[in-house]
């Protein structure tokens, strides 16, 4: 059967790092995973690199491929390249699905390839394809208030109210991406970027 793309959600395993900033990736994966009856498991090597499901997001049209690094962060790429390895699937049919600082929490973009805009899991994944020329889904954390350390703000966890938005931000999300599956990212972008 053909794969008609790649979905990967990015974040670090671990129960510590289960609800924080920087780990927005893994939420929303999880979120279609955990909601979808048309996903099924393909591999789960939790002890090794990553969780692989298909997911099947409209009838009629191939199934997609969900994946889950589990090499932490600034290693996602190793994760991508062994799922490349077996499955030829171009940069233009892989969707990253990343936390990002400079949009406000609540907010989701799609962004058509440029700038990493210092993310090491999207650096990871440029590494290994060669190119930045990939999709991705921005999902706003915003910046902490104080610009403190950054680093320890995205490594927090959200707090009780941030996470809730978040229910409603995903659900949008979830509905972007099967648009983006069905009929390509400028549709997608008008689901998503509304105000």
């Amino acid at each position: 059967m053909a794969i008609a793309g790649l979905i990967v959600g990015l974040g670090n395993p671990g129960t510590q790092y289960r609800r924080t900033r920087h780990n927005s990736g893994f939420m929303l994966l999880d979120r279609i995973v955990g909601s979808d009856v048309g996903c099924s498991l393909l591999s789960s090597r939790s002890e090794k690199d990553f969780e692989l499901w298909q997911w099947q997001p409209c009838t009629g049209h191939d199934p997609w491929l969900l994946l889950k690094p589990l090499t932490f962060m600034n290693r996602s790429g190793r994760a991508v390249q062994k799922v490349l390895k077996h499955r030829e699937i171009p940069c233009d049919r892989i969707l990253v699905l990343h936390d990002e600082l400079d949009l406000p929490l609540g907010k989701i973009r799609f962004k058509k390839g440029g700038g990493l805009a210092g993310h090491n899991g999207l650096k990871s994944i440029a590494a290994v394809l060669g190119t930045q020329e990939f999709l991705r889904l921005r999902i706003g954390i915003s910046r902490p208030d104080d610009s403190g350390d950054v680093v320890s703000y995205v490594l927090g966890s959200f707090s009780q109210d941030e996470y809730h938005l978040l229910a409603s931000v995903f659900d949008n999300a979830v509905q972007g991406i099967r648009v983006y599956c069905q009929d390509g990212i400028e549709q997608a972008m008008q689901i998503t970027h509304a105000p």
